[in-house]
């Protein structure tokens, strides 16, 4: 800005040529035309501070800095709003932290203290609660400022992106869970099966796999329509929580059937068996109508397999019990059982 100000060595010289009426008539003009550039300036300023005061509240954002030194905070006007906290309110770092739960901050002095030590910068996601009660989640990036090799301030930017998490959030749902009986789905089984397995490989037993599938699910729905046969898996699925809560994961996996995955020792898994089957075999109430359904399981110890093997010795295992007659379970035994 400095050389706005100033005049050209050349201008001021001319001076002296001009007669003194000459002279402050150009220095007028010469002033005048300084004082519009100056006016120039500082309206595209103005502009630049409106467009940024709008772009921020649009995009929920809000700029910050923290003198390492004093531990003082400088926010703008986005941040304040963010944590809800007066505007221009004097700010220390400890003040601010107590608005972050146990998780989120020890998130946040985990990569902040790792930007410190290597004079970088990081982007984190992290919850917060605001004095006034309000949860949001806010995406924090900040930068490193040293002089030499001391840190001396960091600086960034903190978003507020509490609908974008929402919807994130309602995305996986809607990805893991089935949507009729809101247990998790087959993807959702699968994935978190085959870690558990990978995790225990080689293991002694440790778990065992339930498959389970409804008989008399086919009558109902083609003798009494859909809307029946949706009652049913629904009920279903809600005695199954009942039953399995201290289950690992609870999964529709099929269209009537369902698997519980206990990471228990496997002989629990014949244990809860019977008590699924007299569960869902319990009368459904629908529409003024008792409905009868009954169930067939198969158990498999997980022994150090993985998935897609147990999978398939549950498989084998309920195969064993709807030959048996169903309404009956059967735990694979490999001495015994083949595909």
């Amino acid at each position: 800005m400095a050389k706005v100000y100033a005049f050209r060595t050349s201008e001021i010289n001319s001076f002296s040529h001009d007669s003194t009426a000459a002279a402050l008539e150009r220095l007028t003009a010469l002033v005048d035309a300084q004082a519009r550039t100056i006016r120039q300036y500082e309206a595209d300023l103005a502009h630049s501070r409106h467009i940024f005061k709008h772009a921020s509240a649009a995009a929920r954002l809000g700029v910050w800095e923290c003198d390492l030194e004093s531990e003082t905070l400088s926010w703008s006007d986005g941040t304040y709003d963010l944590f809800e906290l007066p505007r221009g309110s004097p700010l220390v770092r400890k003040q601010t932290l107590r608005c972050y739960p146990k998780e989120s901050l020890k998130a946040l002095e985990s990569v902040r203290n790792r930007a410190l030590l290597e004079r970088s910068g990081f982007s984190l996601d992290a919850e917060i609660v605001t004095p006034k009660g309000s949860r949001r989640w806010i995406r924090i990036h900040a930068t490193v400022e040293s002089d030499g090799d001391k840190p001396t301030r960091i600086f960034g930017i903190k978003q507020d992106i509490t609908r974008d998490k929402a919807q994130s959030d309602r995305n996986k749902h809607l990805a893991e869970c089935d949507e009729m009986t809101g247990l998790a789905n087959r993807s959702k089984f699968e994935a978190h099966l085959s870690l558990v397995c990978s995790r225990k490989s080689g293991q002694t037993a440790a778990g065992a796999l339930l498959l389970i599938d409804l008989d008399g699910f086919k009558d109902v729905n083609d003798s009494l329509g859909h809307l029946a046969g949706d009652e049913c898996l629904r009920v279903t699925a809600q005695r199954l929580r009942k039953t399995c809560g201290h289950a690992s994961l609870v999964a529709r996996v099929g269209g009537d059937e369902f698997a519980v995955f206990l990471e228990t020792p496997h002989g629990q898994g014949a244990e809860l068996a019977p008590r699924i089957i007299a569960e869902i075999r319990r009368p459904i109430k629908h529409n003024g109508r008792s409905l009868q359904i009954g169930a067939s399981v198969g158990v498999a110890a997980i022994d150090g397999c993985q998935a897609s093997e147990l999978f398939r010795r549950a498989d084998t295992a309920l195969y064993a019990a709807k030959a048996a007659g169903r309404n009956t379970f059967r735990v694979f035994d490999a001495t015994r059982m083949r595909d």
